[in-house]
């Protein structure tokens, strides 16, 4: 298993609790997972709760380098179209 907390990371800590292999640990400057623990909850959950829970988009990734919980996944807003709407509140 290779998942990987990055450094966008805020050590919320809403994490940490909720994984069933205890395989997330704080460190210095963010959060990390021990891969040798770490069964991205398979036979446990079917999605990986670390990402279900993570507040950061983006901030989880797997082992491809590709975000688990990529930006959209919270908002369920395209990120195109959080973009244009970000830019029409800036116009104002």
């Amino acid at each position: 298993m290779a998942l990987n907390i990055i450094e966008t990371c805020v050590n919320c800590w809403a994490c940490e609790p909720l994984c069933p292999s205890q395989a997330i640990y704080e460190a210095k400057p963010h959060f990390m997972i021990d891969n040798k623990k770490c069964t991205e909850c398979e036979g446990d959950y079917a999605d990986t709760q670390c990402a279900s829970i993570c507040p950061i988009e983006g901030a989880i990734l797997n082992g491809f380098g590709e975000a688990i919980n990529p930006p959209g996944s919270l908002t369920g807003i395209p990120p195109h179209k959080m973009m244009e709407a970000m830019a029409e509140i800036q116009a104002r």
